[in-house]
């Protein structure tokens, strides 16, 4: 008779829930912790369901239970935080890091006043207080699994969400395919960075939703501002009041900063508020006295010291700041250095951003901002008009106006409007233009141009001939134009008029800029004559006329053009024809365009900025002089304009110039700039072309030695322009330096 069995011969060896032994769980496949305390579990699902050959798996998450009790407390922290705005995170990333940073002291504080029980009861509510509050509630386990990698909210008949793990796919969950948040669990972080205002780092991201049909926008853009606890709005709104009823006359002059003004006046309030509103609650009060005093004695712990967190009073004076001192709503992407253009266009509807960077495309994304109310949007229009010395009413309401934030180093162009002429309120349209100029170099690297028109811009810019940067707005024109200013020689004037000045940065101590500024004085209204007759007696050698759009500043350039001045200047015409038509109908006689030597029209798609053709305006006697087939023409009423292709970009992304040639054959040259050089410098063709050769060596010098400092660009150009051949000579030894050859950019390539 055989020995009996042990409990340990009957029973097999522990083994993982998904190995095949595993006899206790058949149908289990997988189980891990995704994260502290939560278990993942997928499992097979009815075989061949829907009868299609195939095998569907389910996915459940187990976060850490709670006793009855502890489900009250949860109840309670709840309720408490319900009538508050809480900010969730946008991406899975965002999650992930959320939870591990915990609460913030501000919220812990309050938990802490909430909850009770043992550090087991406390860790346990700790995560579903931040899984509610803090995080991406029913979604939070699927956020913080890595293995979850794409989540479909149409995949099923019942309605129910699906996701894929890194082994098993579809894996339904028991979530609702329409359940909040839901949409962030595949959310992908493109960008994250901090703008700062009144001392605050304010975080941005940038990200792109990963659910398909839950937004008609894919990218987005969110600025993270601090959360707001119960009361806090209340709180704010009479600070607000309060400072508002200070009487600035009297205590802020000229000499004081109103930021910190504000901002110090907000925290003597607010703290006071805090401190107060927690005195008030007696029983409370007397208990931390009494506790303190036990502890004092060895009797028990001290109390926590509950009356505000530091971090709260922090939060609150910033938003205090931000609709006191900054634009409300509006307050980050103005100081947003990665934004090129801000729109906000009707009350409750987001706020659109372009973004500088390709994270989309240089498309429109929306933002997590908005004006709620009418008031407060009028405010801000208002406010921004007001910085620009506009004072906006139903007689005047619209204006175009230049900002100046504190803290902002570019150029800030606004455009505004009361609801008079806006149906849906008002509406704020900002385009920002970089802080830093780019240089060629820049442009080159980006794909913008080639070194072939670098160089001839350059001859045009150092020679004083008349250029044109055309296209539509957002294109690239006034980026393309300064770029090129270094190229105006150092002991040259170049000297810009008109409002779009404000955009143009001359580094040449001889350079003068002139605005005209309707509101300037309410006796005398400053005009473009007032600017040309200025012009005249500052004997410019450039002018530079940005935004040559409106009838004055087209009658300018026509009197420049005729004053035998170099110019440069931008205007909106996105081809030939519409250049034309425009000239024409602002009254410049068309012989004047035979006066422009070279326009560049700049093009903006797909987020790709580039130059797509240039072309020189020729006198008919000059088109004749052209090879077979060149050249072409415009025709506008009774008028006939010739013009020739110079540059152009081809479908694949190349570039090509129209020349120069043989030296051997120079009258079959594709372009006749060379020619107008020589006759205006008297000098051959020959020796424009070589001297065309030479800078052309030069760029590519510069891209090789990466300058893109526009400083730096000017006075290398300028040491050139003094001595090239010890120019030339510490470039060389510069070169070898650095570990290079010892060749210059007046060698042969």
């Amino acid at each position: 008779m055989p020995a009996p069995s042990t409990r340990f011969d009957r029973v097999p060896a522990p083994t993982p829930p998904q190995s095949g032994e595993a006899w206790y769980a058949p149908e289990t496949l997988a189980q891990y912790e995704s994260a502290p305390g939560v278990v993942a579990t997928v499992s097979r699902r009815d075989a061949d369901e829907h009868g299609d050959g195939t095998t569907e798996f389910a996915y459940d998450a187990r976060e850490p239970p709670l006793s009855p009790s502890e489900r009250a407390d949860l109840d309670r922290v709840r309720d408490h935080f319900a009538d508050t705005q809480r900010r969730r995170p946008l991406t899975r990333q965002g999650a992930v890091e959320r939870a591990a940073a915990g609460f913030s002291p501000k919220y812990e504080r309050t938990l802490d006043r909430l909850l009770s029980g043992g550090p087991g009861a406390r860790r346990r509510l700790n995560y579903h207080a931040l899984r509610d509050l803090r995080l991406l509630g029913d979604a939070t386990p699927l956020a913080l699994d890595d293995d979850v990698g794409v989540a479909d909210s149409e995949a099923t008949a019942e309605g129910k969400l699906v996701v894929h793990t890194t082994d098993f796919a579809p894996a339904v969950t028991d979530l609702d395919a329409d359940s909040e948040f839901v949409d962030r669990v595949a959310a992908e972080r493109l960008r994250r960075y901090e703008v700062e205002f009144a001392g605050y780092p304010v975080p941005v991201v940038v990200y792109r939703d990963g659910l398909l049909g839950s937004d008609r926008f894919a990218t987005r853009y969110a600025v993270l501002e601090p959360d707001l606890l119960p009361g806090d709005e209340a709180l704010i709104a009479e600070c607000k009041q309060r400072v508002w009823e200070a009487s600035t006359e009297d205590v802020i002059g000229d000499g004081t900063d109103r930021r910190a003004f504000v901002a110090e006046r907000a925290r003597r309030l607010l703290s006071r508020r805090l401190t107060g509103r927690n005195t008030r609650e007696w029983l409370a009060s007397a208990e931390y006295r009494v506790r303190s005093a036990l502890a004092d004695l060895g009797i028990g712990i001290p109390p926590v010291d509950d009356r505000y967190a530091e971090d709260r009073l922090d939060d609150l004076v910033y938003h205090v700041l931000r609709d006191y001192v900054g634009e409300g709503p509006l307050t980050v992407p103005i100081r947003d250095p990665n934004l090129e253009d801000i729109e906000a266009n009707r009350v409750g509807e987001r706020v659109k951003v372009v973004p500088r960077t390709d994270v989309a495309d240089g498309d429109r994304v929306p933002t997590n901002l908005t004006f709620e109310t009418e008031s407060a949007f009028i405010n801000v229009v208002t406010q921004l008009a007001a910085g620009d010395g506009v004072e906006l009413d139903a007689s005047n309401p619209s204006a175009k106006v230049n900002l100046d934030p504190p803290g902002v180093a570019e150029t800030v162009r606004c455009a505004v409007a009361l609801p008079v002429i806006s149906e849906g309120g008002p509406y704020v349209s900002i385009r920002k233009q970089a802080a830093e100029a780019m240089t060629p170099v820049d442009l080159l690297r980006s794909g913008t141009l080639s070194v072939d028109l670098v160089a001839l811009l350059w001859l045009c810019y150092e020679h004083q001939r008349v250029v044109l940067f055309s296209g539509p707005t957002g294109a690239g024109k006034t980026t393309l134009m300064n770029a090129h200013m270094p190229f105006v020689p150092f002991d040259d004037r170049p000297v810009s008029i008109d409002e779009g000045s404000r955009e143009v940065r001359l580094p040449h101590e001889t350079g003068v800029s002139l605005t005209t500024r309707d509101h300037e004085s309410e006796y005398k209204r400053v005009t473009m004559a007032d600017l040309m007759t200025e012009s005249n007696y500052l004997n410019p050698d450039t002018e530079v006329i940005a935004e040559i759009n409106t009838p004055e500043s087209f009658e300018t350039f026509a009197e420049t053009v005729n004053t035998g001045h170099g110019v440069v200047g931008t205007t909106h015409a996105e081809d030939v024809r519409t250049l034309v038509n425009r000239v024409v109908e602002q009254d410049v006689p068309a012989y004047l365009l035979e006066e422009i030597d070279l326009v560049a029209f700049p093009h903006h798609s797909d987020g790709e900025r580039y130059v797509a053709r240039a072309v020189e305006f020729l006198s008919p006697e000059q088109a004749e002089q052209l090879p077979p087939g060149a050249g072409d023409v415009v025709e506008k009423g009774d008028t006939t304009v010739h013009y020739n292709e110079v540059f152009s970009r081809d479908i694949d992304g190349s570039f090509s110039l129209s020349g120069p040639s043989d030296p051997a054959t120079p009258d079959d040259r594709d372009f006749r700039l060379l020619h107008r050089i020589a006759a205006a410098t008297d000098r051959s063709v020959d020796a424009v072309e070589q001297e065309f050769r030479r800078k052309r060596r030069y760029v590519e010098f510069l891209d090789d030695e990466g300058v893109t400092e526009f400083d730096a660009l000017f006075d290398l150009l300028a040491n050139l322009r003094t001595d090239e051949a010890a120019t030339v000579e510490r470039l060389r030894r510069t070169a070898v330096a650095d570990g290079g050859d010892d060749s210059h950019p007046e060698d042969a390539r």
